[in-house]
């Protein structure tokens, strides 16, 4: 890829097993860095009530996302409950050639698919509970899903906690201030640099 043509867009990939804080950590730092623009995916879901075409997801018809996937149009998608998700190589090099910082939110399938696209303009951080003890115990403490749900969480989450010095950063969040000045610091690097 030419990329002296790019003005410096970043790409920042926040990666983090469920239950590890990091919806609330996601909307501070969006508060915080307004540059940041939220990557749009496409998805054959339905739209929900108070959704916007092309803010929230791009919606599109099963068979039409089934034709980019096969044109190779995404660089990393997913099925989750039967419904598609995608990222469009063409928003991620449009918004990053016009300048805009993007970031992202993946599991480490996806995050694995950005850097072998992007290599090391795709700056990664992965965001890791203090222990599995600890996450099983926020898990459980929620109250909201039944065991079967929350065993296989717990299991997807220590796969993924098997990742978690394969990337650029690495923030514990093992108290949400501590977590979150680390993350912003972090940020500001990347958001800084030349």
């Amino acid at each position: 890829m030419n990329s002296h043509h790019h003005k410096n867009g970043k790409l920042i990939v926040i990666v983090a097993p469920s239950g590890t804080g990091k919806t609330s950590l996601i909307k501070r730092l969006k508060e915080d860095f307004p540059s940041l623009v939220e990557s749009v995916s496409y998805t054959t879901r339905p739209m929900r009530p108070g959704e916007i075409h092309g803010h929230h997801y791009f919606f599109i018809e099963k068979e039409k996302f089934i034709d980019m996937r096969n044109a190779d149009e995404f660089l990393e998608w997913a099925e989750v409950h039967g419904n598609f998700y995608g990222t469009s190589k063409n928003f991620v090099e449009n918004a990053l050639y016009e300048g805009k910082h993007l970031l992202f939110d993946l599991d480490v399938q996806g995050t694995d698919a950005m850097k072998a696209y992007f290599g090391p303009r795709a700056n990664v951080i992965f965001i890791s509970p203090p222990s599995v003890e600890e996450l099983e115990k926020r898990l459980r403490g929620r109250g909201t899903e039944n065991t079967a749900v929350i065993n296989l969480r717990l299991m997807n989450a220590q796969k993924e906690l098997l990742r978690k010095h394969d990337f650029d950063h690495l923030v514990y969040n093992d108290d949400i201030e501590h977590a979150y000045k680390r993350l912003s610091e972090i940020t500001e690097k990347i958001l800084s640099d030349k």
